[in-house]
C-alpha cells in the first residue's frame, strides 16, 4: 500500500510510512495492474493511494495482482484481523465490512444488518459466502475482475453483488 504516481513517463510508487521509492513493472495478467491505475487516473497525472500485491526486486516493483486505487486517499494500514473483505456501492449507497466475528451492511436510510461471519468460499475467480441470522438472509459474490467507481475516481480488484433479504445491491469489493 502506498502512493503512485507517473513521473517523466515512469510509474513511481512510494510506500505508505515509508521514505523509499521503487518503479513499478506490471507483471499481472493482462496488465490488470496498469488497467486498474490507469482507471483511477494514474494516466490522467492523478496521484493515487493504491493497494497491490508483488515483490520488490532492486528497486522495481514487480506488481502482480490490483487490489485497489482511488485518487483521494491517504496512506493508511490495511484491514487487520477484524477486515477481511470490504465491499461499497451507489444509488443506493451502501457499504459492506467483512471480518472479525460479523459481517455489516449498512445502507443509506436502514438499519444497519449484522451476521455472523464465517469462511469465504473461493472457486477460481469467484468468492461467495452466505449467512443468515434473526430473520436476515445474506449472500455475497464477489468477481475477480475490474470494478470502476466513478463517482469515486477509484478502481478496485473485484465487482461485488451483495442480496440481503433478496434485495440485490451492487458495486465494488476489495480485499482489507
Amino acid at each position: 500500500f502506498g502512493q503512485m504516481t507517473k513521473q517523466g513517463g515512469k510509474l513511481v510508487f512510494a510506500p505508505g510510512r515509508d521514505r523509499s521509492h521503487a518503479m513499478l513493472e506490471d507483471v499481472s495478467p493482462d496488465a490488470r495492474v496498469l488497467r486498474g491505475l490507469n482507471a483511477a487516473g494514474l494516466e490522467s497525472g492523478k496521484k493515487l493511494y493504491v493497494e497491490l500485491i508483488g515483490v520488490l526486486e532492486n528497486g522495481i516493483l514487480k506488481a502482480s495482482e490490483f487490489n485497489m486505487a482511488r485518487a483521494e486517499g491517504r496512506c493508511q494500514l490495511p484491514g487487520g484481523k477484524e477486515a477481511v473483505w470490504a465491499a461499497g456501492g451507489n444509488e443506493p449507497g451502501w457499504n459492506m465490512q467483512a471480518g472479525g466475528e460479523r459481517v455489516l451492511i449498512q445502507r443509506l436510510g436502514k438499519t444497519d444488518v449484522r451476521l455472523p461471519h464465517g469462511e469465504f468460499k473461493r472457486e477460481g475467480e469467484v468468492v461467495s459466502y452466505a449467512a443468515a441470522k434473526d430473520g436476515n438472509t445474506l449472500a455475497l459474490r464477489f468477481e475477480h475482475k475490474l470494478c470502476l467507481d466513478t463517482m469515486a475516481d477509484a478502481a478496485f480488484g473485484w465487482t461485488a453483488v451483495v442480496t440481503l433479504n433478496g434485495q440485490a445491491y451492487k458495486g465494488c469489493a476489495w480485499q482489507r
